[in-house]
């Protein structure tokens, strides 16, 4: 078989081409009655051969005869192959994009998620007699040590919760039985250091209050505003010997918001945690959270 193949002698490219543009001006697919050229069986079965052998040519030597037809048809042919190839890509990085989100928590960690002005609702609280404003898109956490408990759903270190004294070991006639807003500040601090306190080798702790004051709403209170920050550092190698191979890096670094309220003879506390990178995008509806804040006195 291959001594027959290599006997047979092959076209010239142009006559290849010609082959191959003839078959097509003969063979067209509106043509319904083959032409009597084709119904030659010696001629056909050359024509095969060469068709073959022109096929092959072609794909080598486009370039030779790029104004024919079947030129043009092979590149419109590449062309939407190539297009359709690449929109395979296109349309499954769409979807990853819009599947949800899938971006993990990196060290920008929360700022991708914070949204601006979400807009507030109402929460009141008849039994112990507070109420405030939250986030509409924040969630409701049960369980948690605290009276009432809300989280931003996306960033989780987000989050608001109200404090209450005890009734029976306190008895708050006003907000200002805490001193000035400076020394309730300094109290308020260190009772987050205290509940902060890590028995971790190699954590490390800075803080600052930020801002202390005071303002009467129109409700006729006294509240306090405190404002803190606290960064958290720990050793990536606790346990090594040499203190070079013990390097402190950024766990977290927080502000915390707290008002201050005395009705009922207890001391309310509104608290609110926000990542520093995401404070700044979400000051004005965590300030207004904070202007939001009640005490209501109960009825026996």
């Amino acid at each position: 078989m291959a001594t027959i193949l290599e006997s047979i002698p092959l076209p010239s490219l142009s006559s290849a081409s010609q082959l191959s543009v003839s078959r097509r001006r003969f063979a067209s697919p509106d043509q319904t009655t083959p032409s009597p050229w084709l119904t030659s069986v010696p001629t056909f079965r050359s024509f095969s051969r060469c068709l073959s052998v022109s096929c092959k040519l072609t794909a080598v030597h486009l370039d030779v005869n790029t104004q024919s037809g079947a030129t043009r048809k092979l590149k419109e042919i590449s062309t939407a192959y190539e297009t359709k190839s690449f929109a395979v890509p296109r349309r499954s990085v769409i979807a990853l994009i819009f599947s949800g989100p899938f971006i993990s928590r990196v060290d920008s960690y929360d700022a991708a998620y914070a949204q601006k002005s979400v807009g507030l609702r109402e929460y009141i609280d008849t039994f112990d007699g507070y109420s405030f404003n939250y986030p509409q898109n924040w969630i409701q956490v049960r369980g948690a040590n605290a009276d009432i408990f809300f989280r931003d759903p996306f960033v989780l270190d987000e989050n608001l919760s109200v404090e209450l004294s005890s009734p029976s070991s306190s008895k708050y006639k006003s907000v200002e039985d805490l001193g000035p807003p400076q020394e309730a500040g300094k109290k308020v601090l260190r009772q987050y250091l205290t509940e902060f306190m890590s028995t971790r080798l190699g954590v490390r702790r800075e803080s600052s209050i930020l801002s202390t004051s005071s303002r009467i709403s129109d409700d006729g209170r006294m509240y306090y505003q405190v404002e803190v920050n606290i960064k958290s550092y720990a050793n990536n190698n606790e346990l090594a010997v040499m203190p070079q191979d013990r390097v402190a890096r950024l766990e977290w670094d927080r502000r915390y918001l707290s008002v201050l309220g005395v009705e009922n003879n207890q001391l309310y506390e509104l608290r609110l945690q926000v990542p520093e990178n995401v404070f700044v995008e979400e000051e004005y509806d965590l300030r207004q959270v904070m202007d939001s804040f009640r005490v209501n006195k109960l009825v026996a």
